[in-house]
């Protein structure tokens, strides 16, 4: 049976790229609100009450209106950060840990993560779990992602600072330098840290792809561990997960002279966990898109989920081949 999705903000960033993965869709029926309607409630709570899953791509306090206008029994998938720490949404996760595929499937309101913490909790969550890296930890997350991560605001500046000419000092340049970075709850939560991690992310000049990077100094560490060790774990962890690769040891393979590139998986919902280091220092890199397995693939990952699809539809060729972008 054709199910009814109601993308609410299709025309942002996350909204377009999500759309773009559905609209070839043969069991999926994506329902389009007026533009002139578009802030109705009224016009928006009738097509909420068709749909068979509603997807938020808004603003959070957006996001906030759209859930208070919705009926109790509307399912909803929210791409914003204003349910994702919530006690009664579901984090949308589904390789979070073992039960959580199932409660993604039943849940009725499901919250999609962030694109740092996507890299951050699948290489770091399954080490809190084994006991190795305490929960106490003072974890430290260095990042960088490109400028589509900001939005349209930053996608806009980036574009017009282009046409300008080259200018090296937007190579990269940090930000959220309070430290107060929207994504650090979801990351200690969801990581079961009692410390909130220090989070230092960058904008990269160029428009997707992500790293996220997360030393472990041997003493931070319960137990010790090689690097080798540390490979094994995370494998095992992720032997049977369709959208997590665990890269050989070190990388081999997988670097350009010794250079990882953050652009690999663009147009993908593909996560890479690379391990480094040696038994004093060790250091996690996730690579991933973050407008794929970081922001839309996520997101239609877990709509497959809840609306009883094969997880995959939609996102498997993503995998194997670079589509061309609808945001671009």
């Amino acid at each position: 049976m054709t199910k009814r999705v109601f993308i609410d903000g299709q025309e942002g960033t996350t909204g377009l790229e999500i759309h773009q993965r559905l609209r070839g869709r043969i069991d999926l029926e994506l329902l389009e609100i007026a533009p002139d309607r578009r802030k109705d409630p009224t016009a928006k709570r009738n097509i909420m009450r068709a749909a068979d899953l509603v997807v938020l791509c808004l603003p959070d306090a957006a996001a906030l209106e759209t859930v208070a206008l919705a009926d109790p029994g509307t399912r909803i998938l929210d791409a914003s950060t204003a349910h994702r720490v919530h006690e009664r949404w579901v984090y949308g996760m589904p390789e979070l840990e073992p039960a959580q595929r199932d409660r993604i499937r039943s849940a009725g309101r499901v919250s999609n993560p962030g694109c740092y913490p996507t890299g951050f909790l699948l290489a770091v969550r399954p080490l809190v779990d084994a006991g190795i890296v305490p929960r106490a930890a003072a974890l430290t997350v260095h990042a960088q992602s490109g400028y589509s991560g900001g939005g349209k605001k930053m996608i806009q500046a980036y574009r017009e600072h282009a046409s300008a000419g080259p200018s090296p000092s937007w190579a990269v340049r940090p930000y959220a330098l309070s430290l107060q970075h929207k994504h650090v709850p979801e990351m200690q939560r969801y990581a079961a840290l009692e410390a909130a991690p220090l989070f230092c992310p960058s904008v990269g000049n160029y428009y997707q792809g992500m790293l996220v990077s997360v030393p472990l100094p041997a003493r931070m560490l319960a137990k010790a561990l090689t690097p080798s060790d540390l490979h094994a774990l995370l494998a095992e962890r992720y032997a049977n997960e369709p959208f997590v690769r665990v890269m050989p040891l070190a990388g081999e393979g997988a670097l350009e002279d010794g250079l990882l590139s953050a652009t690999a998986l663009n147009h993908s919902n593909l996560l890479e966990l690379f391990v480094f280091g040696h038994p004093e220092q060790l250091l996690l890199i996730a690579r991933l898109d973050n407008l794929g397995k970081g922001a839309a693939g996520a997101a239609v990952q877990n709509l497959n989920l809840m609306l009883g699809c094969d997880e995959g539809a939609g996102l498997a060729a993503l995998g194997d081949e670079a589509q061309p972008s609808a945001a671009r």
